[in-house]
């Protein structure tokens, strides 16, 4: 090296390659048992995605060496900084990228936290595999501190100039892991994903502004609200579509805060009114699902938080919000994005599986069974829990325990079909580790 900063700069750049031969491969360094490893899509998807990007770094490194070596020996000290320290910005980008990933993969570890979040894994890829949705892509759990849930999706350019995200990383309440909300929560996550695999809320949007412009005043501003709402208002009608009552009792968990907040809201925030939101659940519920137990939930949600001592404007505007929910909602399921090819929305749910009245017989035929149940689809089971424990039917610690169950078989399932190169839901049942008490008392 010809100067004094020629030399610090190759020294930096050639530590940096250094550092960067160090981030290994997940499939060296993460310890896991075979059931809460991610699906192979996934897996394979960040493996090849990672590589690529640090090989592509490691080539940017190597032309910067090359350059300080040859023609940039005559450039300025303050060009050679430049252009190191893009390198360097690159190199940081790079390893945020790597830990997002590891973040998730990390806690697969745990072996029993891990085959938990294996078996989420399972039943989210089970309410993306609805007719019209080509290709959905991988998903991978995780959980974090926190009452709501998160999720990064798929396809999304990731920080930092990151290249485009190969899995959907759906993050998950810690306090909910395992019980009631858990399925709510994540549905609504899943439906995140859903609507831009499905490029929902761009036909949405124009539905609703149409909607808007028809009217004046007031109701204009209601409607406008509601379309600024509508990115979560989408997910929010997947969570309801795929698992019924179980994602609006889930609903109310999260939304369980002090009375200020749950009045609180505007045209700034994306959330709806936490008020509005449920009344809106309860209103997606009844056109998908009608039952009286949908009325009969939004009256003990207004007994929980009484609109006594909200400032008039304000209950007005709820008013206003819950009077156009149901033709909201009816716009909603009506709605036929390009991607469905002529079907309407919520004809991509199983309307007639879904029922209450046929989700609590299911129950009732197959709940005492774990032999049986755990062999419905993910997404049915965790409605008929739902449907069950929204009825009585099932105690919470009883759900506890089923749910636990459940995680844990679907991702064992899941583990011994790959190793057997069988389809998912084809392998004969695995036996229970552990005994099950049900709600009839039956021990399995």
């Amino acid at each position: 090296m010809d100067t004094p900063a020629a030399r610090l700069l190759d020294q930096e750049a050639r530590s940096l390659l250094t550092r960067l031969a160090l981030v290994r491969s997940f499939s060296l360094t993460e310890p896991m048992v075979p059931a809460a490893a991610p699906s192979d899509a996934a897996s394979t998807g960040i493996e090849q995605y990672l590589s690529t990007r640090r090989n592509e770094l490691r080539e940017r490194a190597v032309r910067f060496l090359e350059w300080l070596r040859g023609p940039g020996r005559a450039a300025a000290p303050e060009e050679m900084q430049r252009r190191f320290t893009f390198l360097r910005l690159r190199f940081n980008s790079e390893i945020t990228q790597f830990e997002i990933f590891s973040d998730a993969l990390g806690q697969r570890g745990d072996a029993q936290l891990g085959t938990w979040l294996a078996g989420m894994d399972v039943a989210a890829d089970d309410a993306l595999a609805v007719p019209g949705l080509k290709d959905p892509p991988p998903l991978l759990c995780y959980v974090d501190q926190g009452m709501g849930g998160a999720i990064r999706r798929a396809r999304t350019r990731l920080p930092g100039g990151g290249g485009e995200n190969p899995v959907a990383i759906v993050r998950m309440p810690r306090e909910r892991m395992v019980g009631a909300g858990i399925a709510s929560s994540l549905m609504h996550e899943v439906g995140h994903q859903a609507a831009a695999a499905l490029d929902l809320l761009p036909g949405l949007n124009q539905l609703l502004g149409r909607r808007a412009q028809a009217a004046s005043g007031e109701e204009r501003a209601t409607w406008m609200l509601l379309a600024r709402w509508i990115s979560e208002i989408a997910a929010d009608f997947w969570a309801v579509g795929t698992v019924g009552i179980a994602s609006t009792h889930g609903l109310v968990s999260v939304l369980a805060l002090p009375k200020p907040f749950v009045f609180r809201g505007g045209m700034e925030d994306p959330h709806p009114i936490p008020w509005v939101r449920v009344h809106l659940s309860c209103a997606m519920g009844d056109a998908l699902y009608p039952d009286p137990q949908w009325g009969a939930f939004a009256a003990v949600w207004r007994t929980l938080y009484p609109e006594d001592g909200v400032p008039p404007e304000t209950r007005a505007l709820l008013a206003r919000l819950v009077a156009a929910a149901p033709e909201f909602v009816r716009l909603m399921a009506e709605h036929r994005p390009p991607a469905l090819g002529g079907r309407a929305l919520a004809e991509v749910f199983p309307r007639a599986e879904r029922q209450p009245a046929r989700l609590l017989a299911d129950w009732r035929e197959l709940g005492g069974d774990f032999l049986r149940l755990r062999e419905v689809r993910p997404a049915h089971a965790f409605a008929m829990i739902g449907q069950a424990r929204a009825s009585g039917l099932l105690a919470p610690e009883e759900e506890s325990r089923l749910l636990r169950h459940l995680l844990t078989y679907w991702a064992l399932r899941r583990t011994l079909n790959a190793s057997a190169g069988r389809a998912p839901r084809t392998l004969p049942p695995a036996p229970v580790a552990a005994p099950l008490t049900l709600a009839n008392g039956a021990t399995r």
